[in-house]
């Protein structure tokens, strides 16, 4: 914009010293405005303003558009001595050096021109680091909503569905075990069974929504339970199965990474969960190996083997799991029957 302009000065303060028959007087009237197109800022300014006054004091002229090629030299130029510059002309004006308005309106506007672009450059550089920090954040609001949304999907599947199928595993063994249950009794285990089922189905669907938008969140650690509730929740699936439920552990056992023991809960969780609803009645051990930097944390059913029908939020829960803290993990069928988890933790959370 600032080359356009020099350009457009160049041509009127060319036109407008053609009519003057000094040849030097048209050299300065070029010198005014030309190097508004080709020098830089501070180059520019000080070339204009030399020529400007060099035109005033020997000639006693200077061209309009030289004189408003000073001011926007004397406006983009980025550092406070542009005001200093335009000194010169308040001494021609007070020596009353003709001619006597445009020195004066030149002594007058330049430190104007001067202090006014620094103002409106600031303004400018105001306004874009406001506008970066509303950018950011918005970016950290909606980073953290993600955020939370994958914790409460991930807390919703790993602990209410987890009991929702528990309810429904005891009211069908306990319809099907119970001796002498009248017709009326099993008819409401049924339906708290179908009940049951059918939050979990509705549940997985609304895991769904959630789990849709935070595809790119990474995976939250949260030092909730560890290893320490392992009995417990064992204890729950013998209760909720009738099928025996093992827990060996071999090596020695030390204290983890808080996250390493989440994830190693959340994933013997996720588990037993699944061999309920896909091999109910079926015996189930839970391995943990101990070594010096890892934890091998293994589930395996004597079931059939069939692999989980539960809209892929479970295995990917746990992949999301064992990946969080830096493990790995693998599920399939077992050999010669059955089904297996396998994950490696190591003993300590990556940095």
């Amino acid at each position: 914009m600032t080359r356009w302009f020099g350009s457009a000065l160049a041509v009127a303060a060319l036109i407008e010293a053609l009519t003057e028959r000094p040849l030097a007087l048209l050299v300065l009237a070029l010198a005014t405005t030309v190097p508004l197109i080709f020098l830089g800022p501070a180059a520019a300014a000080v070339t204009v303003s030399a020529a400007a006054v060099l035109s005033l004091a020997a000639f006693q002229h200077l061209t309009v558009a030289g004189a408003l090629a000073v001011l926007l030299a004397l406006w983009q130029y980025r550092r406070l001595p542009a005001a200093v510059l335009a000194l010169p002309y308040l001494v021609l004006a007070l020596a009353g050096s003709p001619p006597r308005v445009l020195v004066v309106l030149l002594a007058g506007l330049g430190p104007v021109a001067g202090w006014g672009g620094l103002a409106y450059r600031a303004h400018v550089e105001a306004q874009t680091q406001h506008a970066a920090r509303v950018e950011v954040a918005g970016t950290l609001v909606e980073h953290t909503a993600r955020g939370e949304r994958v914790r409460i999907a991930r807390e919703l599947h790993d602990v209410v569905a987890h009991h929702i199928s528990m309810i429904a595993v005891q009211a069908e063994t306990a319809r099907l075990t119970t001796p002498g249950l009248p017709a009326a009794g099993a008819q409401r285990l049924a339906e708290i069974g179908d009940s049951a089922r059918a939050s979990l189905t509705e549940m997985r669907r609304l895991l769904g929504v959630l789990r849709d938008d935070t595809r790119t969140v990474p995976a939250l650690r949260h030092p909730q339970p560890g290893l320490q509730q392992l009995n417990d929740l064992l204890d729950e699936a013998r209760e909720a199965s009738g099928a025996g439920t093992r827990l060996i552990v071999s090596g020695s056992p030390m204290t983890l990474d808080p996250g390493v023991e989440l994830a190693a809960y959340r994933i013997v969780q996720e588990a037993l969960t699944n061999a309920r609803r896909h091999a109910c009645g079926a015996a189930v051990d839970v391995e943990l190996t101990f070594t010096d930097d890892a934890l091998r944390v293994r589930v395996r059913d004597n079931g059939p083997g069939s692999p989980f029908h539960d809209g892929g939020h479970g295995l990917s829960g746990m992949h999301e799991r064992a990946h969080a803290v830096g493990g790995e993990l693998r599920v399939g069928p077992a050999t010669p029957t059955g089904f297996l988890v396998e994950a490696v933790l190591p003993a300590k959370v990556p940095e």
